[in-house]
Order: structure tokens, then C-alpha cells, then sequence
């Protein structure tokens, strides 16, 4: 009687679970949450946006977006990492991420997420559309003469926009008296309530306020020039000799989710994630957004930013501002 209780039991299990394990695998059962990690309106939540809502299409449900901001992106990462590894929580997540751990904000490597990768937006150096500097041969003139008193806004301390003006002071010798936000948004209204002087964000993001006049660019922190609107914005490697020491560096953004995820979660969301690129919302977004497309994804993603991490980390320390040594976070050198 004992032993066929006991093999009741067993079965009772070993069905229980297969059942179970049937059950999951019909991911995804309900909504979907992504947790962008910088501010409304800036490029890290506008890609996390239009990818939620086109892989959510392809689904078949809602993925929903939630901003959960500080420390530059680090606060987010933390609670995506604090909820269950089942799939039902995405980050919308930039390339800020490599720069964390040298910045002394986490101690975690780029490796605790997998990425699907939309691709990103160039940098440029931008002033308020009523600011007495009209080129950025003006600002620089101004720059040395004044050496730190002219303010410039990048969002999050350590990260893309704040590497690309460190970079740009490096090579142009100049220094700003550089003021950190929790995203592109608010830098870019530092600006125009006049508590900066300067804005280092992508032309996706300053795009509105340039065609509205309310933003002057001054030049691209590419090597080439910029067609915008029909004008031609300069490019600053044309301005600084040996610029292409510092520069470029590459914005990535697109959304991640918890590297401990199930193979059969990551699976259907890779499945997504390319269907999701080939959408008329992805393909328009990136248009009207001037943004180079990526679409990476599994270890090519990966392997991306890990390579990203060591670019931005040793930037930051050649460049003076990392708080932790990337060598003793195992970081390796370019």
C-alpha cells in the first residue's frame, strides 16, 4: 500500500511537473513589463517605446513601459534584476550600461543581460537658438578664455553624452564646467532655462528643438557633416585637429532582459525582436529619428557590448573621470 502511495506520489509529481513546464513554454501568458531606465522622452525611452510595442504585437500582448530612473541607469537595472528571471520583465537599456561599473555606480559587467540592439543616434554639441555663440570655433574662443565657467549639461555622469564632451574637451583643450541629468530631456531644458550654456545629445533628440529654433547646433561629434532640415550642420573633426584620438563613440540602445531568463523565453522574444525590425513602427522610428539601425541581438549583441564596456571604461579612465580602475574589475583594455 506504502509503495503505491509513494508511486502515486511520484507520478503525481514527475506529471505536475511537465505540466508545468507545458505551461510556461506558452510564454508569454500575460502583459509584459519594460522598465526604461533613463527619463521620459530621451532616446532610451522612446526605442524602449516603439520595440515594446512592436514585440508585443508579435506576441500577442501588451508590453508595457515604466520609467525607473537614478544613479545614472543603475536604479532601473537593479529592480529588472530584483524580479523574477521569467520573462515578464524587459529594460529598456542604452549603452550608459557599460559605463557603470568604472563609474563606482554597480559591480556588475554587462553580461547580466542578453540585449536586442535597435542601434542609436550621433551626438552633437548644441547651444540655446538665442546664444551669442554661432559656431563652434565662437564657443571653444570662449571656452579658453573663461576655462571652466561656461556650463554644459550631458545626460548621466559617465555615461555616452558626457564621455562624447570629455572627449571633444580633450581634444579641442577645453573645459567646460560640465553639469550631470538623469537623462537627454532635462539636459536639453537646462538649456533653454538657461541653467547651462551647452548640450552634448543625439540629433534624434534635439531634433524638435532645432527645427522649433530653440536649440542652434553648433557641430557633430562624427567626422562627417549632417544634413539637417536642408542646412548642413559642421562637423567638429573639421574644427579640432586630431580629433579621431577621442572620437567617435557610438550610441546603442534596445531593449534586455535577464541573462538567467529560460532559453525558451529568450527564444520567442529574439523571434519578436526580429519581427519587430522589419515593422513599418521600427522602420519609421529610426527614419524620422535619423538613427543608425542595428538590430543585433544574442551573443553578436553581447559580444557588442562588451566590447562598448571596454571602450567607455578605459575612456573614462584615460580621460580622468572613472571612479573605479577597469583593470580591477577585470576590464580589459581596447
Amino acid at each position: 500500500m506504502k509503495k503505491a502511495i509513494l508511486a502515486l506520489i511520484l507520478i503525481s509529481l514527475v506529471l505536475g511537473s511537465v505540466f508545468a513546464q507545458a505551461e510556461a513554454e506558452k510564454y508569454p501568458v500575460r502583459d509584459i513589463t519594460t522598465i526604461a531606465i533613463m527619463a521620459p522622452g530621451g532616446g532610451t525611452d522612446l526605442v524602449a517605446r516603439v520595440l515594446s510595442a512592436e514585440m508585443g504585437k508579435a506576441m500577442g500582448v501588451n508590453i508595457n513601459v515604466t520609467n525607473i530612473t537614478g544613479a545614472s541607469g543603475t536604479v532601473g537595472m537593479e529592480e529588472i534584476l530584483k524580479r523574477p528571471a521569467d520573462g515578464y520583465t524587459l529594460g529598456g537599456i542604452p549603452e550608459t550600461i557599460a559605463t557603470t561599473a568604472a563609474m563606482g555606480y554597480w559591480n556588475k559587467s554587462v553580461d547580466v543581460f542578453d540585449y536586442f540592439i535597435l542601434g542609436g543616434s550621433p551626438d552633437l554639441i548644441s547651444v540655446a537658438g538665442d546664444s551669442p555663440y554661432n559656431t563652434l570655433e565662437e564657443l571653444m574662443a570662449a571656452a579658453k578664455k573663461a576655462p571652466k565657467q561656461i556650463k554644459a549639461a550631458a545626460a548621466a555622469n559617465g555615461g555616452m553624452h558626457h564621455i562624447n564632451l570629455a572627449s571633444f574637451e580633450k581634444g579641442a583643450g577645453v573645459a567646460f564646467n560640465y553639469i550631470p541629468y538623469e537623462g537627454s530631456i532635462p539636459s536639453q531644458n537646462a538649456v533653454l532655462s538657461k541653467e547651462v550654456d551647452v548640450v552634448v545629445t543625439t540629433i534624434a533628440e534635439q531634433a524638435p528643438l532645432i527645427k522649433a529654433g530653440k536649440l542652434k547646433p553648433l557641430a557633430m561629434l562624427i567626422p562627417e557633416t549632417f544634413t539637417f532640415e536642408g542646412k548642413v550642420i559642421p562637423s567638429a573633426f573639421d574644427s579640432v585637429e586630431g580629433l579621431d584620438r577621442y572620437l567617435p563613440i557610438p550610441q546603442t540602445i534596445g531593449l534586455g532582459v535577464n541573462k538567467n531568463a529560460p532559453q525558451f523565453v529568450k527564444d520567442k522574444l529574439v523571434a519578436a525582436f526580429k519581427t519587430a525590425m522589419q515593422s513599418e513602427g521600427v522602420k519609421k522610428f529610426a527614419g524620422d529619428n535619423y538613427y543608425v539601425v542595428s538590430g543585433l541581438y544574442g551573443e553578436e549583441a553581447s559580444a557588442n557590448m562588451r566590447k562598448l564596456e571596454s571602450l567607455f571604461a578605459w575612456a573614462l579612465a584615460d580621460l580622468g573621470i572613472a571612479k573605479q580602475d577597469p583593470a580591477s574589475l577585470g576590464i580589459p583594455r581596447p
